[in-house]
């Protein structure tokens, strides 16, 4: 028997409410791919260059020899976390952090991100706002949280009487994973001593970690984001600084559950108050 369209349809919405709740929020291309047309290309490219490797005597073609001069992507290890936490070290000041950013390899994601997301706002500003990783839009423009979830932190900041002029906002990961899947746990070690520097340069008096990753990642925890949210803890920076840190949830986070956003209002407030209390 023929499904009938309303039976597709039905079919159809399960799938994309699934892929919804997964996290899957947009697609991994701007363009659908007809895998029934890409398959024989490629087939047709191997025979091509299997082809070109014979008349040349088993040496690679001149175009395969030019793919072979590209930077690999690297394979995550404790060799390249040892190199980051070296590097980092070395910064004295963030520019000098981003120029070092910019070169290091050792991290995969560099080589599927279209742009290094290493900060907006206010470097001199006295509270400074963690993610996780860049999402597509701030791919595109190397800048953290401009999509809708970097939209929604701006109307909280407005809330509590900040912006991006009085605030400083950056990403534990500061290259976007492929199809925005989790950072890998060898990922986000390569990367953390980097973000650790950054907040160690900028020297804030509050620290706010925006999702469960940044808390768990500079809180050394691995609670629950909503057993974490709105109590505060302390961030030691390698000098020994202990700033005070409000774990919050993720814009992105909120966007799917709009019920919880009282529960970052109320962080927001803490924040708020703390500054307060500090002269801020």
């Amino acid at each position: 028997m023929t499904p009938r369209i309303d039976d597709i349809q039905a079919s159809l919405r399960e799938v994309l409410r699934f892929l919804a709740d997964a996290g899957v929020d947009e697609a991994l291309d701007e363009v659908a791919v007809n895998r029934f047309v890409e398959a024989p290309r490629r087939k047709a490219a191997r025979q091509e260059q299997e082809e070109r490797t014979r008349e040349t005597g088993g040496k690679a073609a001149p175009a395969a020899q030019a793919d072979l001069r590209r930077p690999a992507a690297a394979v995550p290890d404790e060799a390249q976390a040892a190199k980051a936490r070296e590097l980092a070290r070395s910064a004295s000041t963030l520019a000098e952090l981003q120029e070092i950013l910019a070169g290091f390899d050792g991290c995969n994601l560099k080589f599927t991100a279209k742009n290094l997301v290493f900060a907006d706002g206010n470097p001199e500003a006295a509270v400074m706002f963690v993610g996780e990783a860049p999402g597509r839009d701030e791919d595109l423009e190397g800048l953290p949280f401009v999509g809708r979830s970097g939209q929604l932190l701006d109307r909280m900041l407005a809330a509590i009487g900040l912006d991006r002029g009085t605030a400083y906002i950056a990403n534990v990961i500061p290259w976007r994973p492929p199809g925005n899947r989790t950072p890998t746990p060898h990922e986000t070690e390569i990367c953390r001593p980097f973000i650790e520097r950054q907040i160690e340069l900028v020297g804030p008096k509050v620290l706010v970690n925006l999702g469960a990753p940044s808390s768990r990642t500079l809180l050394n925890t691995t609670e629950n984001i909503l057993r974490l949210r709105g109590n505060w803890r302390v961030h030691t920076t390698a000098s020994g600084v202990a700033i005070p840190a409000m774990p919050t949830l993720h814009p992105a986070y909120l966007l799917r559950n709009p019920a919880h956003k009282k529960l970052a209002w109320r962080d927001f407030l803490e924040v708020k108050a703390r500054l307060r209390s500090l002269g801020q």
